[in-house]
């Protein structure tokens, strides 16, 4: 459990960071905001389901702004640090039902979603970082070893 806290640590000390680049450098290009918004959408479904509640109405892809983004950082952050707190190392185990946007239905232990949650949001804030140096940003440091220093 310890583990998984300080990966979700990571993921919102990281989003943060990427938000706060985005709002200071006034970012416009619309393919980084996307690929950011999709990260945060991606959680709250994902945490959506871990509540055993319907995530069909929540889009994975969609045209939103920073503002957006901003709040989305914040309920994230706010669910997530909850949903973390009330789980203990035998919870990490319990098995997970949902469907996905296409209506499928799956099944995975609360733990393989969230390691899930902390790698998949990793690996756009990376596509975020190539598009900002190519946009002339410096990129944002996210690494996790830099988190822990």
């Amino acid at each position: 459990m310890e583990t998984i806290q300080k990966m979700f640590e990571h993921l919102n000390w990281a989003n943060i960071r990427i938000l706060k680049t985005l709002q200071n450098a006034e970012v416009e290009n619309q393919e980084i905001i996307r690929l950011f918004s999709h990260i945060l959408l991606a959680e709250k479904i994902w945490f959506t389901r871990l509540q055993g509640l319907d995530s069909s109405n929540v889009p994975i892809w969609t045209e939103v702004d920073l503002k957006v983004c901003s709040q989305l950082v914040e309920e994230n952050q706010e669910v997530s640090t909850k949903f973390l707190s009330q789980l203990n190392n035998t919870d990490l185990d319990k098995i997970v039902f949902y469907k996905n946007s296409k209506g499928t239905e799956f099944k995975n232990t609360i733990r393989e979603i969230l390691t899930h949650i902390a790698l998949h949001g990793q690996h756009h804030r990376g596509q975020i970082n190539i598009k900002l140096r190519t946009d002339g940003i410096e990129p944002v440091g996210i690494d996790f070893i830099t988190f822990v220093r």
